[in-house]
């Protein structure tokens, strides 16, 4: 069975806007840096006092936002590297020993940068 890169490729765009989704929902692009996202903090009430529970809850919010931020970010990275290769003609290929991903990998992970062999790879 070979490889349907239009397919995977199909699966990496979708995946794609649904990141660009999920990071607008928490964040917006640093205009310094239009590849880089930046959580937002929630907005309050200008002249509200808010409750100390509140405040504290807003902060947990805000922690978690710019943790799950660097997750997706880092994600898209994956994915945008991926699309490239698939124009480039690279796509498939594994950085470390420079042989094919195998199948299954691509289809479970298209984004897949190594072979099985070197999964774990740095």
């Amino acid at each position: 069975m070979k490889i349907n890169i239009e397919q995977l490729k199909g699966k990496l765009e979708a995946e794609k806007t649904k990141l660009l989704g999920e990071l607008s929902a928490i964040g917006r692009k640093n205009p310094g840096n239009p590849k880089d996202w930046e959580a937002v903090p929630p907005e309050t009430e200008p002249e509200a006092e808010p409750d100390q529970n509140i405040a504290a809850d807003m902060v947990e919010g805000f922690e978690e936002a710019v943790s799950t931020e660097g997750e997706l970010e880092q994600r898209l990275s994956e994915i945008t590297e991926a699309l490239k290769k698939i124009e480039t003609e690279n796509y498939g290929i594994c950085r470390v020993c420079a042989k094919k991903i195998e199948e299954r990998r691509m289809e479970a992970n298209p984004a897949a940068t190594t072979c099985m062999e070197h999964l774990n790879a740095n």
